[in-house]
């Protein structure tokens, strides 16, 4: 009597990308729907940048129904608490979470104050541990296995004094992915992607930004193309999880006194 292997399922993947609306975000979320995934869309208050990132994803897979908006605040326990779940009741199923959206204010040793760690930590830290707990359950209640990603920053690898908080609220979830990657294995893994300099800002002017961004020992540093490649390599390769890739051309190889925004 001969057998049959089961037809491998043709159901999309889904991902949550958080900060999904515009700058990385938006590039790891157009990548992801280029390659398949249905990509729930994630935002704060970028509604209008959400919406349209969600159209492109849309555009980009040929599926009308591939890419979706949702609201959540990051630094609200309860609203990231009910984030997974909506997206599970709008897609069925969600498969991958990608960390991306950050909380970013300047402060220093002599600035630092309990509320800038409280808002750092609540966005940058709890709530990516918050994510991977609840895709974890869900999972779990559907006996499948998923993956977290979470975006770092070199500078963890080269530390400086500046953005004190937010350098904290990193460390703390790159140590984060090594205990979530222990505790909710073999069903979830966790991986960290820790970008160098890749997008400008309102404090760098275009030349300078240019000039930052060729000082590493292989004369660039990350491109949002190169960030989002990486991310969905860590989505899709199966033995990675509990490290962090770093991509940004060596950057943190090097010693640097300032942020890159303040040199």
């Amino acid at each position: 009597m001969s057998s049959t292997a089961p037809a491998p399922s043709t159901t999309p993947r889904t991902v949550l990308v958080t900060g999904a609306g515009k700058r990385l975000g938006r590039e790891i979320a157009l990548l992801l729907a280029r390659s398949g995934w249905n990509v729930a869309v994630h935002h704060r208050h970028s509604q209008a940048e959400a919406q349209q990132t969600a159209e492109d994803c849309n555009a980009l897979s040929g599926r009308a129904d591939s890419a979706a908006t949702f609201q959540a605040d990051l630094a609200d326990e309860h609203s990231v608490r009910a984030l997974l779940p909506a997206v599970a009741a709008h897609f069925g199923q969600v498969d991958a979470v990608v960390n991306n959206a950050s909380t970013f204010e300047h402060d220093s040793a002599q600035t630092f104050g309990f509320a800038a760690l409280d808002a750092h930590l609540r966005a940058n830290t709890g709530a990516p541990i918050l994510l991977a707990q609840a895709l974890h359950a869900h999972l779990e209640a559907r006996d499948g296995e998923g993956v977290v990603v979470n975006l770092l920053d070199q500078k963890l690898w080269n530390l400086n004094p500046d953005f004190f908080s937010y350098t904290l609220s990193k460390a703390a979830l790159e140590t984060a992915n090594t205990m979530l990657a222990l505790a909710l294995a073999p069903r979830l893994r966790v991986v960290g992607v820790a970008p160098g300099l890749t997008l400008t800002s309102h404090l760098l002017s275009d030349d300078r930004f240019a000039e930052l961004h060729r000082q590493s020992p292989l004369g660039r540093s990350s491109t949002p193309q190169d960030v989002a490649a990486t991310v969905a390599f860590a989505l899709t390769n199966g033995s990675l999880t509990g490290t962090t890739l770093l991509v940004d051309g060596g950057q943190h190889l090097m010693r640097f006194e300032r942020d890159f925004s303040l040199m």
